[in-house]
């Protein structure tokens, strides 16, 4: 007895379009669909109020420069000049 019924939202809908007018009820939902989206908006930034907007990265660090005595020589040997080892 208590629970809403459909009929029940069939009469209410039909109530809607008797005192408003079919011309205006959709011109009354897009308002309220912007009235949402600003109110989602505002509550979504009062969230992030205390937060920053994006994480700060770090400036990328240089390497140290490098210790010439540290660096091995480089050798090539042309491919004549190794002996085959039978």
């Amino acid at each position: 007895m208590g629970a809403i019924q459909p009929w029940h939202i069939v009469l209410v809908l039909l109530a809607f379009v008797i005192l408003f007018g079919s011309k205006k009820l959709p011109d009354a939902a897009r308002g309220l669909g912007r009235s949402l989206r600003i109110f989602k908006s505002e509550v979504k930034e009062m969230q992030n109020d205390g937060k920053p907007d994006a994480p700060v990265a770090e400036a990328p660090r240089e390497l140290p420069p490098s210790d010439a005595s540290v660096v091995a020589p480089v050798t090539t040997t042309k491919p004549d000049d190794v002996q085959k080892s039978a």
